[in-house]
């Protein structure tokens, strides 16, 4: 992280233009203030459109290291302030930068200390902002709790960018500049803001698809280093050989599209590697694919002069390997529009830089010496260097051999050594009468150090090699790290064609992922299309195929000639809920332009995909299960179009059954009572079958009413999982109870008192200890009659009668 000023008054800093006129006073134009974070690879932010009043917000989405993404938003939105933190990562200060010096665009940029963008304080100005569309008397708890249902408290990158926001519009009083300042800035609505193209799916939505799936990982030395991806829509589609594949196969789960250009693009190629006759050339590609290395970090490193040689071995290995990429690729059809960038995108530049490195780096004895090394017969000064030094051994043993010949006859050995920026010196082993300082001067020699029980100094001789050989070492050091500098920026200098290459190779890896998991899992290729019909004939769930040895497949239909609203009625276990997430999970593949688990599929596209189908307790904002239940279907019914696909699953079983069973419906009417083209394609499970028994719902040719097969073998419920027209005439909670387990005298239990119900009679109490104790007093009274003498004339019958029988009677 890094500053990107600073700040020091407390109201922040700007620079850039401004919509102010020339007498000073703010022009009468609508205004867009735009508030952003970028941390961690994700991009958070929110703007106001004084216009309509309205406060936009996006969900916390990963960008690349050029935020590209927020320079698509920045072109779709054109906000005239840009507000942000002082302490931003690197790419932030970067993007600014480029923004500042474009002529066509420059939005004034408002920079706010970092303590503005506080997660606490951001939630204290959104629960004191202006909402007139609220009661004034509406408490804290119960605002935060509407707010939650408003904008993704999830999204901390966004939460924390609206608090700045916020604080922006009460000082600049934008719309509101004439009033009397106890009038604040209001807030006429809340939008979920999502790019021109790119399909809505919320984090719910994800959840209940499993399209993500993160687990910890099992190894306890991995346990705090992370989680791993567990059974996933990602997990088993993500086959990427190197890490930036993987990364941009995210982005696209992340990111479905409606371009129909971009989704064709990828078919094409995913159709040319799922042909069997291609699937060596995909073997090669991908194996070649594994030594793509973190080029970002490499060339960052680069730059900071910080690279070793694990590094510009990885840096050769990526280059080679792209450079054969393209060859192998260059004889593919140049047809297919993917394989014509990588042959085009790849330029000679790259065969270049590995020669270059080919050439130059020594990777040989580089590991050897433990530092960056040159190949001989590439710079003559430097070779004449080295080769000084492989000659200087025997040369200095008979330079020692003349200087001992010179010494005490007391000495018998010594040797010339060289040691870097000291240079040449003569060691002589201490001798035992050499006890004190003195006692180491010698004529002739300037004694410089002990060590070891070694002398070292410095002769006439020493002086002489150092002034004709000088200091070897370190000018081969020196000048071999300044041809690592000359070729470090040769590369550096052709950054950008490696990135545009890297971004390429990276697409080519996520569609050949993508193709293997098509021809493992017998998938198919949809056909898309810019209608409104979604047709899937026998479609299979792309992971519980995996887990079951035996899936049923079914179709589904809809369009403006079928009904675009399916209520599925089943008994429990039947596979309803397994039915709305295959639909979900096939029109998702086709959106990030997979092949999809069918036999056939034409998907028209679809702008969102709305479910509600799990409920997730949120401690933090306070809200019941049921409210979630609520607020997932008052997205779906406010946010959805015609174009869009909604996934109910039980909803209104939260409550008591009258007022579940009345929203169910209401919701269902408030669709079908939509003109034709406004209907989104519905897909609603339920069990509560009088919702259709008591006919709660309008006539409407878009209203389809489906069920699930079943059959009843004697007392066994055996479910057939297959889909066909109709209404599910009991839930057979019974059968289900019996499979799962429960008492059979229970389960009798539950039948008898839902007859009584059903047919209006009074449901008693049974309770078995009373019951066993009326059977044993019923007993007294017949052992007490049968021992009655009736031929006695003293025998009172009406006295037996009235105190036994009768309070007997009275008891039972």
């Amino acid at each position: 992280m890094e500053a990107l000023q600073d700040v020091r008054e407390a109201g922040g800093m700007t620079f850039g233009a401004s919509n102010i006129s020339e007498d000073g006073d703010e022009e009468d134009l609508p205004l867009v203030l735009l508030s952003v974070l970028a941390q961690h690879g994700k991009v958070g932010l929110c703007f106001y459109d004084s216009k309509d009043s309205s406060l936009h917000h996006m969900t916390d989405t990963p960008d690349n290291h050029k935020l590209h993404l927020l320079a698509r938003v920045l072109q779709e939105v054109s906000p005239h302030v840009i507000i942000t933190s002082a302490k931003q990562e690197h790419c932030m200060t970067h993007f600014l930068q480029q923004l500042a010096s474009n002529p066509d665009y420059r939005p004034e940029v408002v920079i706010y200390p970092y303590v503005d963008f506080g997660l606490n304080i951001s939630k204290q100005r959104l629960l004191l902002a202006h909402l007139p569309f609220l009661p004034a008397s509406i408490s804290e708890r119960e605002k935060m709790s509407y707010l939650s249902s408003c904008i993704s408290f999830d999204s901390h990158l966004m939460l924390r960018a609206l608090g700045a926001l916020l604080k922006c519009l009460d000082r600049r009083r934008v719309g509101v500049e004439l009033e009397d300042s106890s009038v604040r800035i209001p807030i006429l609505q809340f939008n979920a803001y999502t790019l021109k193209g790119i399909v809505h799916i919320d984090t719910d939505t994800y959840s209940v698809l499993q399209i993500f799936k993160s687990e910890l990982h099992p190894s306890v030395y991995k346990i705090h280093s992370g989680e791993k991806e567990g059974l996933s829509l990602y997990g088993i589609l993500n086959r990427c050989r190197c890490r930036f594949g993987s990364r941009l196969l995210r982005q696209w789960f992340l990111r479905p599209t409606q371009d129909l250009d971009v989704l064709h693009r990828r078919q094409e190629v995913i159709r040319f590697f799922t042909s069997p006759q291609n699937s060596d050339i995909m073997s090669t590609l991908q194996s070649l694919l594994r030594n793509i290395s973190n080029l970002p970090t490499l060339l960052r490193r680069m730059s900071l002069s910080y690279t070793n040689m694990t590094n510009w071995q990885s840096l050769y290995k990526t280059i080679s390997s792209a450079v054969c990429i393209r060859d192998k690729v260059r004889r593919l059809p140049q047809s297919i529009q993917l394989f014509h960038d990588v042959s085009e995108g790849c330029s000679d530049e790259l065969p270049y830089i590995a020669s270059l490195i080919s050439r130059i780096v020594d990777f040989e004895s580089s590991p050897t010496e433990n530092r960056f090394t040159i190949k001989p017969n590439v710079y003559p000064e430097i070779d004449e260097k080295k080769r000084k030094i492989m000659g200087l051994s025997d040369f200095l043993t008979d330079v020692a051999r003349r200087e001992l010949e010179q010494l005490d006859a007391h000495i018998s050995s010594c040797c010339v050594i060289y040691i870097p920026l000291i240079g040449f010196l003569l060691s002589l082993p201490r001798l035992p009468s050499m006890q004190e300082k003195e006692d180491f001067e010698m004529e002739g020699l300037d004694f410089l150090f002990l060590s070891e029980d070694r002398l070292h100094y410095r002769s006439q001789r020493t002086k002489e090699l150092d002034h004709l050989l000088g200091d070897l070492h370190c000018d081969i050091r020196d000048m071999e790290t300044a041809v690592m500098t000359q070729l470090q920026n040769t590369i550096l200098e052709r950054s950008a064609s490696l990135y545009k290459v890297l971004d390429l190779i990276a697409e080519l890896d996520c569609l050949m992922a993508m193709s293997s998991a098509s021809q493992e899992f017998s998938y198919t290729s949809p056909k898309l299309s810019s209608h409104r019909r979604i047709s899937v004939t026998q479609g299979r769930h792309a992971l519980l195929e995996l887990c079951s040895p035996m899936f049923v497949a079914n179709c589904y239909q809809s369009s403006d000639s079928h009904g675009r609203v399916k209520v599925i009625t089943g008994p429990n276990s039947s596979g309803k809920s397994i039915y709305l997430k295959q639909v979900g999970l096939i029109v998702f593949m086709a959106l990030i332009g997979s092949d999809v688990p069918a036999k056939e599929a034409e998907i028209g596209l679809v702008d969102g995909i709305f479910t509600r189908m799990q409920s997730r307790e949120s401690v933090s904002v306070g809200l019941s299960t049921f409210m979630i239940d609520l607020k997932q279907m008052a997205h779906a019914l406010n946010s959805s179009t015609g174009n869009s696909l909604v996934l109910v699953d039980e909803f209104g079983k939260g409550t008591n059954t009258v007022d579940g069973l009345s929203l169910l419906a209401a919701s269902i009417s408030h669709w079908l009572r939509k003109a034709p083209a406004d209907v989104p394609h519905v897909l609603m499970a339920t069990n509560f079958h009088s919702l259709l028994q008591l006919g709660l719902l309008p006539s409407s040719n878009q209203l389809d009413l489906l069920t699930l097969e079943t059959a009843v073998d004697g007392d066994e419920l055996v479910f057939l999982y297959q889909l066909k027209e109709g209404i599910c005439q009991s839930s057979y909670a019974a059968n289900i109870a019996t499979l799962a387990g429960l008492p059979a005298s229970l389960v009798q239990r539950g039948v008898e008192v839902s007859q009584l119900y059903r047919t209006g009679r009074a449901i008693k109490h049974v309770d078995k200890a009373s019951s066993d104790e009326r059977a044993n007093r019923c007993k007294t009274v017949v052992e007490k009659f049968l021992s009655l003498n009736l031929e006695d004339k003293d025998l009172d019958l009406q006295h037996f009668m009235k105190e036994e029988l009768l309070p007997s009677a009275g008891e039972l």
